[in-house]
């Protein structure tokens, strides 16, 4: 299920994440760490892009809601086995 994401970038690699879940606007904010981007071969240009996808990713594992405050991206790629190889997929069929 897509879902509909704004993301605003905070700087030094800090970005606030709006959607809506139903009746709710709900707000988390991202941090892009510089290892997983390393990882999946990103600039600091695709940083939000990785926010992004990664918002994606956990929007088809657990309900938008359910999103904490606060997401590094860090600890998705410590609690999901797959997310650095599904981030690599989208950001490759993305042109990123």
């Amino acid at each position: 299920m897509s879902e509909h994401f704004e993301v605003e970038p905070l700087g030094d690699h800090e970005y606030l994440l709006r959607a809506r879940a139903g009746e709710e606007m709900i707000q988390s904010r991202f941090r892009a760490s510089e290892t997983v981007a390393e990882q999946l071969h990103a600039t600091s240009a695709d940083e939000q892009r990785l926010v992004e996808e990664t918002a994606e990713f956990l929007a088809e594992h657990q309900p938008v809601i359910d999103l904490p405050p606060m997401v590094d991206l860090d600890d998705v790629a410590a609690c999901y086995d797959d997310y650095l190889e599904q981030l690599s997929r989208r950001l490759a069929s993305s042109g990123t």
